[in-house]
């Protein structure tokens, strides 16, 4: 399914524009043209909205300008200035940007003020915290920062319409349960994230045994290697940014799980990885597109169904 990236002249909205957040409100007065993107997935989103960033904060992963293959056609021939760490205030004044957008950031009070005397900041909204904010709700305050509203509006409702036809053609996995797990640390990700989100969008539910131990602004809970129980749920999917596979084969305890004596796990290599965790306008529909064919294998009552990414990463138990 394509997402629109070519920006909408027509349809540009009017400025100013009053955005509220967690640190007050901020006013963009007029059309922005060098945003500064400090979220670490929030250059994806302004792509889809076609508003390649000035400069953005790469999170992680191999590529150029810290484009991920999904999105690396709406950047086109544009060269964004590449930052990585920690928020860089002097190099951000330097840069004489017009917006400063980061949600998805952690950016802190004193950080915020600071960027605020640069240029009109945006950090997320007080109800989702630091690391919360659905999709939806990003694309939508950056649709008004950059007077694309209209086109964010269209990107939202045909994503939203893939997760619901999903939903309807597989009843069975509404209330079932699942959960996205750091296969690095067993860090499972709860319900106010959006991995977390995007498991639930698709019908299951994350168990409250791992919602009820995370708080407002910690979005994931470690799970300890000697009770795995919180984790033994319908569909397992163990994220892995690479090099996790031989840990998972030495932990002691994963073959009392039933997910793995029934096949109910499913493996995330790298890629699929990257694009749950950015779960941007870009990146959902090809984890989409990888995910739901594992899921339907992994849940469909049928043991002797092998998960494909399971199996090809040398996960499944002997006799599968």
């Amino acid at each position: 399914m394509a997402v629109a990236t070519t920006p909408k002249d027509a349809q540009a909205d009017r400025f100013p524009v009053l955005i509220q957040h967690q640190y007050g409100e901020t006013t963009v007065q007029s059309e922005p043209s060098r945003i500064v993107s400090l979220s670490f997935i929030g250059h994806d989103f302004l792509l889809a909205l076609g508003r390649p960033p000035h400069a953005l904060r790469k999170w992680f992963g191999p590529h150029p300008y810290g484009i991920w293959p999904w999105a690396q056609e709406a950047l086109g021939e544009a060269t964004p200035i590449v930052m990585q760490g920690e928020i860089d205030i002097e190099a951000i004044a330097a840069m004489q940007p017009d917006l400063i957008v980061g949600q998805w950031s952690g950016m802190t009070k004193r950080e915020y003020q600071l960027l605020s005397r640069i240029a009109p900041t945006v950090p997320p909204q007080l109800q989702y915290g630091d690391y919360g904010t659905p999709w939806q709700e990003m694309l939508r305050t950056l649709g008004r920062a950059t007077g694309r509203l209209d086109q964010a509006e269209e990107i939202i409702a045909e994503i939203d319409a893939r997760f619901h036809n999903i939903r309807q053609a597989h009843p069975e996995w509404l209330g079932a349960s699942s959960v996205m797990v750091w296969a690095g640390q067993n860090g499972a990700y709860s319900a106010r994230d959006i991995r977390g989100q995007f498991i639930q969008a698709l019908g299951f539910e994350v168990p409250d045994a791992i919602n009820t131990r995370a708080s407002f602004n910690n979005y994931y809970v470690l799970i300890p290697p000697e009770d795995l129980s919180p984790i033994d749920v319908d569909a397992l999917i163990w994220l892995d940014a690479g090099g996790s596979v031989s840990r998972l084969q030495r932990m002691p305890l994963r073959p009392t799980l039933r997910a793995y004596a029934e096949g109910r796990e499913i493996y995330a290599d790298l890629l699929l990885s990257a694009a749950l965790s950015h779960s941007s306008p870009l990146s959902l529909n090809y984890a989409l597109d990888r995910l739901v064919p594992l899921l339907e294998a992994a849940i469909d009552g049928d043991p002797a169904t092998t998960v494909s990414s399971t199996a090809e990463a040398g996960l499944l138990p002997e006799g599968f």
